[in-house]
C-alpha cells in the first residue's frame, strides 16, 4: 500500500506551520483510503513553526473555496500528527507500506515529518519510503492531470495527485506502483 501526502502551509520552508493534512492509501488499483484534518493555525506556531507572510498573501489570492476550508475549526497540531501515525500505522499493519509520496522531494514529506521532529515525536515512516510524485510526473509529461475536487485542498490535491500517478503507472507498464 501506499500514501500520498498533500499539505496546505502558511510557508515553504520546513519549519512552516501545517494547517491541513490531506492523504490517500492506494495501490496501482485505485485510491483504498482517505485522511484529512484541518489543523488549528495557533497551535502549529506555537509548536515552534514558523510563517511566512507571502504564503499568507499568496492564500489570500486563492479560492473562497480553498480559503474556506481552512477557516473552521481545527484540531491540535500534536492531535493531528497522533491521528496520522494511526493511519499510517494501521495500513502497515495491514497491507505493509510502499512508499509515501509528495509533491515535490523537498516538501511534503519534509514538512511533515519536521512537524514530527518539532514536537518530538517519530516520524511513522522510515526516510527510505519517500517517493516524489513530481519526479514521475515529470517523466511522464503527456499523462493528463485531471483535477478532482478544490485545488489547494490538502484532500482534493492528494487524490488528483494519486489517480494521475495511477495512470502514470499504467502508460508505464505498472513499473511505479
Amino acid at each position: 500500500m501506499h500514501i500520498m501526502i498533500d499539505l496546505e502551509t502558511m510557508g515553504t520552508s520546513p519549519t512552516a506551520p501545517i494547517i491541513s493534512i490531506g492523504a490517500t492509501a492506494f495501490d496501482a488499483e485505485g485510491i483504498k483510503d482517505r485522511f484529512y484534518l484541518v489543523i488549528d493555525l495557533e497551535s502549529a506556531v506555537d509548536a515552534g513553526a514558523v510563517m511566512e507572510p507571502s504564503t499568507v498573501i499568496w492564500w489570500m489570492e486563492q479560492s473562497d473555496e480553498a480559503r474556506a476550508a481552512l477557516t473552521g475549526e481545527g484540531v491540535e497540531i500534536k492531535f493531528a500528527l497522533s491521528e496520522f501515525r494511526t493511519f499510517v500505522d494501521v495500513l502497515s499493519h495491514r497491507h505493509g507500506l510502499s512508499g509515501v509520496w509528495g509533491n515535490g522531494v523537498g516538501f511534503d514529506n519534509i514538512l511533515l515529518a519536521e512537524a514530527y521532529r518539532r514536537l518530538k515525536l517519530a516520524v511513522p515512516w522510515p526516510f527510505w519510503k519517500d517517493k516524489c510524485y513530481r519526479t514521475v510526473k515529470g517523466l511522464y509529461p503527456s499523462v493528463e492531470i485531471k483535477r478532482v475536487g478544490t485545488h489547494h485542498n490538502a484532500l482534493s490535491d492528494a487524490e488528483t495527485q494519486t489517480e494521475h500517478l495511477i495512470r502514470i503507472n499504467k502508460a508505464a507498464g505498472g513499473i511505479i506502483l
